[in-house]
C-alpha cells in the first residue's frame, strides 16, 4: 500500500468528504483525492482556509468540490442530519468519507488533566466522528462501493503516558471503526470499514506534540497519500475491519 500507484481517473465520478480538509493530512487528502477524479466535499471549521483548498481545487482543473463549514465541537445531531439532507439532494450518494479532523488537547497526567479540555477531545475526535457516520450511513449504502477511513494514532493502539484524551480519543475511533466494519460487512450495505495511523507526519499537530523535534525528520503528507488512495479506491475493495498504517511504524507515534 506504502508503494500503490494509484492510476489517474481511479476516483473518477466519486463522492468523497473529508473533515478536517482546510489544512494539514486534511487538505492534502482532498487535493489529492480530487487530482484523481473525486469531487470533494470539503468540511472544516475555517471557511477561509476551505475556500483556499478549493480555489486551487478549481484551478488546477480537477472535479468542482464543495464547502461545509462544520465546528465539530459544537454541532448537534440536528446539523449532522441536515448536512445528510443536504448532500442527498446535490450528490444522491457518498462513494467516501475520510474521518481526519482532530485535535490535541493537553500533553500532561491525568491527575492534572483538565476536565473540560477531556470532554471537548473527547467530542470531537470520537463522538463527532459517531455523529457524522451515523448520519451518513444510508448515504454511503448508496454507493456500490463506500469506504470509509477513521484517522488513528500509534497512541490510540498502544497508550503512552501523558498523552490522556487523545489516546484515550483514539481507542474509541478504533472500537468505532471494528463495531462498524462488522455491522457493515455485507452485500446489502457494500461499505468497508478501517482504521489508519499516519504516523509521524510533518503537521501543525505533530509540531505541536513534539515542539523540540525537527519537522524535517518527517515524511510530508503528501509521502504518505499511497495509503489514503489505496484504501479510498476500487483496488482495496473486501479490505473491511484492519487497523493499518500509512508508513513503516516508528517508536514514536502521531
Amino acid at each position: 500500500m506504502r508503494d500503490y500507484q494509484a492510476p489517474p481517473d481511479l476516483l473518477k465520478d466519486r463522492i468523497i468528504l473529508v473533515t478536517g480538509a482546510g489544512s494539514g493530512i486534511g487538505r492534502t487528502a482532498a487535493m489529492t483525492y480530487a487530482a484523481h477524479g473525486a469531487t470533494v466535499i470539503l468540511l472544516g471549521r475555517t471557511l477561509s482556509k476551505l475556500e483556499e483548498i478549493y480555489d486551487d481545487i478549481e484551478s488546477a482543473g480537477y472535479p468542482k468540490p464543495a464547502i461545509v463549514p462544520l465546528n465539530l465541537e459544537g454541532a448537534a445531531v440536528k446539523d449532522y442530519e441536515e448536512l445528510a439532507m443536504t448532500l442527498e439532494d446535490n450528490f444522491g450518494k457518498l462513494d467516501g468519507l475520510l474521518h481526519n479532523a482532530g485535535i490535541l488537547g493537553d500533553r500532561s497526567p491525568i491527575e492534572l488533566y483538565d476536565p473540560d479540555t477531556w470532554n471537548k477531545v473527547m467530542h470531537v475526535n470520537a463522538t463527532a466522528p459517531f455523529l457524522l457516520t451515523r448520519a451518513l450511513i444510508p448515504l454511503l449504502r448508496k454507493s456500490g462501493d463506500a469506504s470509509v477511513i477513521f484517522t488513528s494514532s500509534g497512541v490510540g493502539r498502544r497508550a503512552k503516558a501523558y498523552w490522556g484524551a487523545y489516546a484515550v480519543s483514539k481507542f474509541a475511533v478504533e472500537g468505532l471503526s471494528q463495531l462498524l466494519s462488522e455491522e457493515l460487512d455485507d452485500e446489502r450495505h457494500n461499505i468497508r470499514v478501517n482504521s489508519l495511523n499516519p504516523g509521524a507526519t510533518r503537521t501543525n499537530m505533530r509540531a505541536r506534540a513534539y515542539p523540540a523535534e525537527n519537522p524535517a525528520s518527517n515524511p510530508t503528507p503528501e509521502d504518505i497519500m499511497p495509503t489514503y488512495l489505496y484504501l479510498m479506491g476500487k483496488d482495496s475493495h473486501g479490505v473491511n475491519g484492519q487497523q493499518l498504517d500509512a508508513q513503516e511504524k516508528k517508536p514514536t507515534a502521531r
